[in-house]
């Protein structure tokens, strides 16, 4: 989009076409385009049916708030989701900051938690387009700049202001993990995170745990059963060298450092949500629930008892099978089983390829669990119980 067209775009001038975008079925379709095309030149109709469709997918991450929000298509995929956003914010104003200075502010959804936070925003955004939008959705100057050169004069400005870093995570060839590729560079996010205010970094859900400053307190956040990112957290209030996995708002802290046993299955099983495998929290939530591992290696829990917990999906075992590919042919054609689930972890196995092979046909459904045990490869047959995930009682 050009920087023009952005500005037309969050004028008063732009609102007939925008409200006839939303109007539209369908955003994307020739007679969407011709209609508005009949309103405004044809840049700006294709901006506002652009928006129209962005701000319907934007519903996943904000709500009804996005039918009034302005996005980019890149900005909405990185764009913090709003609960995970208000729980970062929530962090802030506990710290007491009057004010955050947010580097990289992207189209202000971190900023906006702020707000909405009771917490003020000095916000940065580099891209000249992005910091147009983002203006229009906080309601706030946006300075256009690079965070690196904005820094030490923001610092200065307001030595009270508590520091957000959400550095762009995309490259020319799409979105990126390594923090190689971070910008502003990661030696320039962690020297601010640890720059002795409350501080706050936000990286994407794959960053390895070793390249983490031992003295800052890290969390893995997971939001509808996706894991959407890892937040590192530095200054007075926070707890150095805490890891905390946080599913659906729901904290568990811990530090990894006690082993959990290793013994057969049990009478249920356990599958740990995604945040809590990449915070390398497993053996604390085994001691949590009284359960132990199949396997050193593998992220499944079993015990004789279920014990609620928002931390993890639990499935009742009905059955162990060997891992062999003839036997659960014959198994899933004697059940007649016609809807198959496979999980599997710690094994060489992909399985859509098996589960093609296993040749699911019949009106019954099953869950076969692939794990490394004790004594081998095995298959459990299990059960989901769906109703099982809740937070802890008392």
């Amino acid at each position: 989009m050009e920087l023009d067209t952005a500005r037309w775009l969050v004028s008063p001038e732009a609102a007939a076409a925008l409200a006839a975008a939303d109007a539209q079925a369908e955003p994307g379709s020739l007679g969407a385009a011709t209609a508005l095309r009949a309103l405004v030149a044809p840049d700006r109709a294709a901006a506002a049916l652009t928006q129209a469709s962005l701000r319907r997918r934007g519903r996943v991450k904000f709500g009804d708030r996005a039918a009034t929000m302005f996005f980019t298509p890149d900005g909405l995929e990185q764009a913090t989701r709003a609960a995970v956003a208000a729980r970062r914010a929530a962090w802030f104003a506990a710290a007491g900051v009057p004010s955050v200075i947010d580097l990289g502010c992207g189209l202000g959804a971190d900023a906006s938690a702020l707000q909405h936070a009771g917490v003020g925003v000095q916000a940065v955004e580099r891209d000249p387009v992005t910091a147009v939008l983002a203006q229009a959705n906080l309601g706030v100057e946006v300075c256009v700049g690079d965070a690196q050169e904005a820094w030490p004069r923001l610092a200065a400005e307001h030595p009270e202001a508590g520091v957000f870093v959400d550095p762009a995570r995309r490259t020319g060839a799409g979105r990126t993990w390594r923090i190689e590729d971070l910008s502003p560079p990661w030696a320039f996010a962690v020297a601010v995170l640890t720059c002795g205010r409350p501080a706050a970094l936000k990286l994407g859900p794959g960053v390895p745990r070793r390249v983490i400053p031992r003295d800052v307190e890290a969390a893995w956040v997971s939001d509808a059963r996706t894991v959407v990112e890892c937040s590192l957290f530095a200054g007075p209030t926070a707890v150095p060298g805490r890891r905390t996995a946080v599913v659906d708002g729901v904290p568990l802290h811990g530090d990894g450092a006690v082993a959990a046993d290793v013994g057969p299955i049990g009478a249920y099983l356990y599958e740990p949500d995604g945040a809590v495998v990449r915070a390398g929290l497993v053996d604390d939530l085994a001691a949590r629930i009284g359960a132990r591992r199949l396997d050193p290696q593998a992220a499944y829990l079993t015990a004789e008892a279920c014990v609620p917990t928002p931390f993890a999906d639990l499935f009742a075992v009905t059955e162990v099978l060997p891992f062999d590919e003839r036997v659960l042919r014959g198994w899933v054609r004697e059940h007649r089983i016609g809807i198959l689930e496979i999980k599997k972890r710690g094994l060489e196995v992909d399985p859509a390829v098996l589960r093609k092979r296993l040749k699911p046909s019949g009106r019954a459904a099953a869950t076969l669990v692939l794990t490394p045990t004790p004594d081998g490869a095995r298959v459990v047959v299990c059960t989901r119980m769906t109703d099982f995930r809740r937070p802890p009682l008392g």
